[in-house]
C-alpha cells in the first residue's frame, strides 16, 4: 500500500507546470540578461581597446556600456512582460464572461479538450464535471490558455533579474580588461569572456535541462566573434584616425 507521500512525491526529481514554468521565466530573464552583458560590454571595451591603450577611455567606454545596457534590458524587459501580461490578463476576462454567459457550452469546450488528449468521451465529461465544479475558471485557463491566473510573470521580477544579471555580466570582461598591462589586456579580456560564457552556457543548460555542449558552443561562438569584429573595427578605427 502506497504511502501519502509516495502518492503525492511520485516522480521526486521530475520538473512540474509550476514550478518549471517560474523557473524558465527566471532563467529567461537571468541568463540572457549575463550572456548579453557579457558579450555586448566585452565587444565595446575590446573595440576600444584595438583604437587606444588609454585605460580611462576603456573603464569610461565599458561603464557607459554596463549602465545603458542594464538599463535597457530592465526596461526592454519590464515591457514585455508586461505585454504578456496584459494578454493573458485579457485572456481570462474573456474566459471568465465566457463562463457566465455560456458555462455548458464551455464545460462541453473543456470535455472535448481531455477527449483530444485521449480520454474517452464518458470520462472527458466526467472530468470536465468535477473541475468546473471546484475551480472553473483555473480548469478553462489551463486546458485552453495554458494560464495560470494564480501565477502570472511579474514584469518587475523580470525587470530586476535582467538589470542585475546584466549588470554582473558586463563586470567580468571590464576588470578583466582594466586590470592587466596594456599588452596582456585584450588577451586576458578573450579568457575571462569564453570562461564567463562557458558558465552561463553550461547553467542555462543544466536548468533548462538540454544539452550542455551545445549552449556553451553557441555562447563562445557569438561571443568570441562580436570581440573579433569590434577589435579589428577599433584597430581600423584608430589606425584612420592617428
Amino acid at each position: 500500500m502506497s504511502t501519502e507521500s509516495e502518492q503525492t512525491d511520485t516522480h521526486p526529481g521530475e520538473p512540474h507546470h509550476d514550478s518549471l514554468g517560474a523557473r524558465l521565466n527566471w532563467l529567461r530573464a537571468g541568463v540572457l540578461g549575463a550572456n548579453d552583458g557579457i558579450i555586448s560590454t566585452a565587444g565595446l571595451v575590446v573595440g576600444v581597446a584595438g583604437a587606444t591603450t588609454d585605460r580611462t577611455a576603456i573603464l569610461a567606454a565599458g561603464v557607459a556600456g554596463l549602465v545603458a545596457g542594464a538599463l535597457s534590458m530592465a526596461g526592454g524587459e519590464y515591457v514585455s512582460v508586461s505585454t504578456q501580461r496584459d494578454t493573458e490578463r485579457a485572456a481570462l476576462r474573456m474566459e471568465a464572461r465566457e463562463l457566465r454567459e455560456m458555462p455548458e457550452a464551455e464545460e462541453r469546450e473543456l470535455a472535448h479538450i481531455y477527449e483530444d488528449k485521449g480520454l474517452s468521451p464518458g470520462l472527458a465529461k466526467q472530468v470536465a464535471r468535477e473541475l468546473t465544479e471546484g475551480d472553473a475558471l483555473a480548469a478553462h485557463a489551463d486546458a485552453e490558455l495554458q494560464i495560470d491566473p494564480d501565477n502570472l510573470t511579474s514584469p518587475w521580477q523580470a525587470a530586476w533579474a535582467s538589470l542585475v544579471s546584466f549588470a554582473v555580466g558586463a563586470l567580468l570582461p571590464l576588470v578583466a580588461i582594466a586590470l592587466p598591462p596594456v599588452d596582456w589586456r585584450v588577451w586576458t579580456c578573450v579568457a575571462a569572456v569564453i570562461v564567463g560564457l562557458v558558465l552561463t552556457g553550461t547553467i542555462s543548460a543544466r536548468l533548462g535541462s538540454a544539452r550542455v555542449g551545445r549552449a556553451v558552443a553557441r555562447n563562445v561562438l557569438v561571443g568570441t566573434l562580436a570581440m573579433t569584429v569590434t577589435y579589428f573595427v577599433g584597430v581600423l578605427f584608430g589606425v584612420t584616425v592617428g
